[in-house]
């Protein structure tokens, strides 16, 4: 049979992978998942992914939350409520429910396995499977396309690295054909690409299943008293041993730079390092790309103003990303990004920093290499990220010395 690109559409099936507790991104992650950290001034994390879907005119879409959820169902609503049920789209919240157990979803493939109703509620054909807190840009069609053209039970997506860093990764080992040979977690010796021996395929948690395959292969696994709560460890592990047809598809990166792009802000140091390349002269990452548009909640906030321009109290930003309502008074704000509503008083300087929603620098602070979540008034004279030692005592300070105060902080009133 010959798909068109409409068809596919119609028969695919979307499930975002955002439960993600993000422990290495506390404190951002206190009080919300990784998929809705805040990112770039005005983003959400899992907004990039959503984007992606649009874009590929994908408009069935499951997200599968846990912990923390509140925000990013909250985020979901308000930002992403523009499918038409009446033409058969939707995006839909999906939290554990005990459906198969009384068990919390226990890793990606147990998550998918708790709802495989969902799958079998329509004729579906292909299952795309994706997560929910990376940063890239991807045409998923062509993926589908690629997964129907090579009669895969699964596709894989994997982006090739230098050999020395995929050790990290968990890493795919294919023949002349694309066909995976072999699957390995963070491997001391990473298998490379055919023809190319200093880079290797790594996986990029991007994955298409024929749909019928899905639940034979995970109903197949539960009989057989065969471990199947994670796709890397178990599930694709399993696929490869028994013979199922299994490609790597090559990501075709639609940022459209040198070099291609594919994020994931695990750790405070990667996500401020992500953040500050969007405020560079040629970020590696474009944000301003009319055609593929990175869509987020609009809020109704007036446009961003500097004010004051008497000796020494002028209101300045330099090589920054500025967000509606925000007011940049008497102060300096330099190589930084803020969001919505912030309040930047005189005397002020601000830079190498992040700064979100609804925060306001009191006078004649100094703030450098700080993220600063949200509601949180700094008061008149507070000096952070020049005094290391001093603020591990107070805040949680990285590996390489960024300091992030939580969100709704309140501080000790002199």
């Amino acid at each position: 049979m010959i798909y068109t690109g409409s068809s596919i559409l119609r028969k695919t099936l979307t499930m975002i992978l955002a439960g993600g507790q993000g422990e290495r991104l506390f404190p951002l992650t206190k009080d919300r998942t990784k998929p809705s950290v805040p990112f770039g001034g005005k983003y959400r994390i899992i907004d990039f992914t959503l984007s992606n879907c649009l874009n590929s005119g994908l408009r069935k879409i499951y997200v599968l939350t846990q912990y923390k959820s509140d925000s990013l169902n909250k985020h979901l609503y308000e930002a992403w409520n523009i499918f038409n049920p009446e033409l058969n789209e939707f995006i839909y919240s999906v939290p554990p429910q005990f459906k198969i157990s009384n068990n919390w979803y226990l890793g990606t493939a147990n998550a998918i396995h708790q709802n495989l109703n969902l799958i079998e509620d329509e004729p579906y054909e292909w299952v795309l499977l994706l997560s929910g807190d990376h940063i890239y840009k991807m045409d998923y069609l062509k993926m589908i396309q690629y997964h129907i053209e090579k009669k895969a039970h699964l596709t894989i997506s994997a982006i090739d690295i230098p050999k020395e860093q995929a050790n990290r990764f968990g890493v795919i080992e294919i023949d002349e054909q694309f066909k995976i040979k072999s699957f390995v977690e963070k491997p001391s010796n990473p298998p490379t690409i055919p023809n190319n021996p200093n880079s290797s395929f790594v996986n990029m948690g991007i994955y298409v299943f024929s749909a019928d395959i899905i639940k034979e292969v995970l109903l197949k696994m539960e009989a057989n008293k065969i471990k199947n709560h994670d796709f890397g460890k178990d599930v694709i592990p399993y696929m490869i041993k028994n013979n199922y047809d299994i490609f790597a598809y090559k990501f075709v990166d639609e940022n459209k730079k040198d070099t291609p792009y594919w994020v994931d802000v695990g750790t405070i140091d990667s996500y401020y390092a992500a953040s500050m390349d969007l405020i560079s002269v040629n970020p590696h990452f474009n944000l301003y790309d009319n055609e593929w548009p990175l869509r987020t909640k609009q809020l109704q906030y007036p446009p961003a103003k500097t004010v004051s321009h008497e000796g020494e109290r002028v209101g300045r930003a330099f090589n920054s990303l500025i967000s509606d309502g925000t007011i940049i008074s008497g102060g300096l704000v330099e190589r930084s990004i803020v969001g919505f509503n912030v309040r930047v008083n005189s005397y002020t300087y601000v830079t190498d920093s992040i700064i979100m929603d609804n925060c306001k620098i009191g006078r004649h602070s100094r703030i450098r290499r700080t993220i600063i979540d949200k509601n949180v008034n700094i008061p008149e004279g507070t000096e952070i990220g020049f005094d290391i030692e001093a603020d591990r005592k107070r805040f949680t300070v990285s590996e390489t010395g960024i300091v992030v105060i939580p969100k709704n902080y309140v501080f000790n009133s002199k």
